[in-house]
């Protein structure tokens, strides 16, 4: 497989270790200091793309991969607003997108378990629920993309209808996100359900960088040969 790295931050060159582990070559590297370069011509044999940068940039980017029919796997989260448009986009162009909040596993795992949980909450209104996320000092957009697709989940199964509104980016405003930037830590995220006499919680934490970007290597060999939409959901 013949990729492109789009950010060549911790993550990028995360992706790329791994990449290269796995016998894959990297054929493109895009950073700052170079994105004039991200051409329809130099993606031209590029078999999938990995896009990590950062909000004010990510659209644009998988913009211009997706109008050359390429293949592009996006994990920068924060950029909600523009996502039907590029998924409109892969569809007209022939090309293919897989966008996930967070490509960890077990992440991924935890959200079908708090859908599930929240259809169960339905019979017991007196628990509330809320949902805290934690990331490293560096992470741009709060509450994390992870948290809104946690906040999301809910709302959907979860039959409180007069609580929630209808659009999506402000409905997971609806519910109480507590986000917090420390440290190196690279993603905490608990849902939690709490009545007067106890609490139940959904916990995930992520010990280190490579299960995001071994999700992220994985997404891109599930999508070398396909076109269209993809997500988490049709890759496990």
């Amino acid at each position: 497989m013949k990729c492109a790295i789009i950010g060549h931050g911790k993550m990028g060159r995360e992706i790329e270790r791994i990449l290269e582990e796995r016998g894959h070559s990297v054929e493109l590297i895009i950073d700052e200091d170079n994105a004039a370069e991200l051409t329809a011509e130099r993606l031209q044999g590029i078999d999938v793309c990995f896009e990590f940068t950062t909000p004010q940039t990510a659209a644009s980017n998988v913009q211009t991969v997706l109008e050359a029919g390429g293949r592009v796997v996006c994990g920068t989260t924060g950029w909600l607003d523009s996502l039907a448009q590029m998924q409109a986009l892969a569809e007209a162009k022939g090309g293919a997108l897989f966008y996930a909040s967070n490509f960890s596993i077990g992440v991924n795992l935890m959200f079908k378990l708090n859908r599930r949980l929240a259809e169960l909450m339905n019979q017991h209104e007196e628990y509330d629920v809320r949902i805290a996320e934690t990331h490293h000092m560096w992470k741009k957009d709060a509450p994390s993309g992870t948290a809104i697709t946690l906040a999301e989940g809910i709302i959907e199964n979860l039959d409180r209808k007069s609580e929630w509104v209808n659009s999506a980016p402000e409905r997971s405003e609806q519910l109480e996100i507590e986000s917090f930037r420390e440290g190196m830590v690279p993603g905490i995220h608990t849902v939690t359900y709490a009545s007067a006499d106890d609490f139940l919680q959904l916990h995930h934490s992520i010990v280190n960088r490579r299960a995001l970007a071994m999700g992220a290597v994985v997404a891109g060999e599930y999508l070398k040969d396909k076109s269209g939409v993809h997500n988490m959901d049709n890759l496990l």
